[in-house]
Parts: C-alpha cells; sequence; structure tokens
C-alpha cells in the first residue's frame, strides 16, 4: 500500500523495551496506539506477533536488513 508511513525512531524504557515510536510524518504514537496503526494496516514495514506471554507485539518484517530492525532505529525523546 504506497503512503504509509514507516516508524523512523523509537523510545525504549529502563529494559531497553520499546515504548513509544515516531512516524516517518513526525506523529508520535505510545505502543498501544502503534499496536492499532499496525493493525489497521497504517505503517509500512512492521507486523504484529502474540509472544509467549499472549501479548502482541510488534515488529519489523524479516527482510534480511538488521538495519531496520525496530531495536536499531534511532531513539527519540
Amino acid at each position: 500500500m504506497a503512503g504509509r508511513e514507516q516508524f523512523i525512531a523509537v523510545q525504549k524504557n529502563g529494559d531497553g523495551d520499546l515504548t513509544a515510536f515516531k512516524t516517518s510524518t513526525g506523529r508520535v504514537l505510545n505502543y498501544e496506539q502503534a499496536l492499532q496503526e499496525v493493525n489497521a494496516g497504517a505503517i509500512a514495514g512492521v507486523n504484529i506477533f502474540k509472544g509467549r506471554d499472549g501479548g502482541m507485539y510488534i515488529r519489523g518484517d524479516a527482510d534480511g536488513d538488521p538495519s531496520n530492525n525496530l531495536d536499531n532505529l534511532p531513539r527519540f525523546e
């Protein structure tokens, strides 16, 4: 789908868990908002998976390029 936003930066908590995302249009989404946007197909390059704990999590699409993994995106304040 053309024109979808992408995540360009992330915020992490003290444990290194992702807590918020900045999109290519400058919007800042908390984790719950980001889950909803990804689920709606509004964000390119990511998908949702169900963790062992039953929670839903966002991860980058497996494309073999580690540079665009969510953990490797720049951080923002």
